[in-house]
């Protein structure tokens, strides 16, 4: 019963990571090309500045989650992927740094090398993470150990690179959707129109990703999260055509959770296949921590869950106004290029 529990728990928490991430990550890649001059830049950053750092938090918690309630999924997981996931360190260092950084000098030069460090910085998060939890639903090659085969790239496959592109397209799509939700004047309408003219390709990777899985071991409960998760896609398009923002990003969020879940909910009671023999699979039952652990697990996140929730609803609240090239203090209307850095 437990072990199940925290798969579930696991998923939604996955699940809240890139609901609330993903915008966050899709900002920092529209600050590299969506962005015209530093008044929207600044604009974009402003509108994920109070929440960005809280956000991470679940990426923290969803790895700390499955180190003590999987350990064997962890480590068969982390240790064979340790390339993506050193380059999604170092991204999340550099995005972190550079969010803080830039606005220490108003130099044109010092400016967009930390928007780029932003930018290429929250690309490969959302790549390496997209990566991982494409591996975590296709299969790596583990061995009757658990351990991985086929060397430090044995992990770099289609399905990679197509989770990867998934989480990546998704990112930049409910970024616009929470821009056009977040802001107001150029940002707001230019946001708003990528959602219409980008969704039906930047998210068909995460469409064929889900149905693949859906196809190999799909269930009568993960197909009907699939129809919701198209029926919210839909109405979200719509609803931003309509010029509609607060209904299109709740389209897009409906869909990433549907979306995601059905893959979890297909592939229970397995938490990391094996490409190599089937019979080698970790599951909710061999991958587990003991009911001890479990339990004193269970009991701390029903004290402590509530409580962070209520943490982050209240900032989400308080920082809830639109953002315009108004609201920012201090914006010079042209960088000077003689300021030394």
């Amino acid at each position: 019963m437990l072990p199940t529990v925290w798969f579930i728990a696991i998923a939604v928490l996955w699940l809240g990571y890139l609901l609330l991430e993903g915008f966050d990550l899709g900002v920092g890649m529209h600050m590299l090309f969506s962005a015209r001059g530093e008044g929207e830049r600044r604009v974009m950053l402003n509108t994920i500045g109070p929440v960005w750092d809280g956000n991470e938090v679940w990426l923290i918690t969803a790895g700390a989650a499955t180190f003590a309630a999987f350990p064997f999924w962890y480590a068969s997981l982390f240790s064979a992927l340790y390339v993506p996931l050193t380059l999604v360190l170092l991204g999340l260092i550099a995005r972190a740094v550079a969010i803080e950084y830039r606005g220490k000098v108003h130099h044109e030069r010092w400016t967009r090398a930390w928007d780029l460090a932003i930018g290429i910085g929250s690309t490969i998060v959302a790549f390496g993470i997209g990566a991982a939890l494409a591996l975590t639903t296709t299969g790596l090659p583990l061995d009757r150990n658990g351990d991985s085969v086929g060397g430090a790239f044995g992990w770099l496959n289609g399905w990679a690179v197509l989770g990867g592109l998934a989480v990546v397209g998704f990112c930049l799509v409910h970024a616009a959707a929470f821009l056009g939700l977040k802001t107001d004047g150029p940002v707001r309408t230019k946001s708003i129109r990528f959602v219409v003219r980008a969704t039906p390709i930047a998210l068909l990777p995460i469409v064929i990703w889900v149905l693949a899985v859906q196809l190999r071991s799909g269930n009568m409960g993960s197909w009907s999260l699939v129809v919701v998760a198209v029926i919210a896609v839909v109405l979200g398009w719509l609803a931003a055509r309509a010029g509609r923002e607060g209904r299109a990003f709740a389209g897009i969020a409906t869909f990433i959770g549907a979306g995601a879940g059905s893959i979890f909910a297909a592939v229970y009671p397995v938490v990391l296949p094996s490409t190599v023999n089937s019979a080698w699979d970790l599951t909710v039952s061999n991958a587990a921590s003991g009911s001890y652990t479990l339990g004193v697990m269970t009991v701390v996140t029903l004290i402590g869950l509530p409580l962070v929730l209520l943490y982050q609803a209240w900032s989400y609240w308080v920082f809830r106004r639109r953002i315009s090239e108004r609201d920012i203090p201090g914006l010079p209307a042209v960088l000077t290029r003689a300021a030394r850095p």
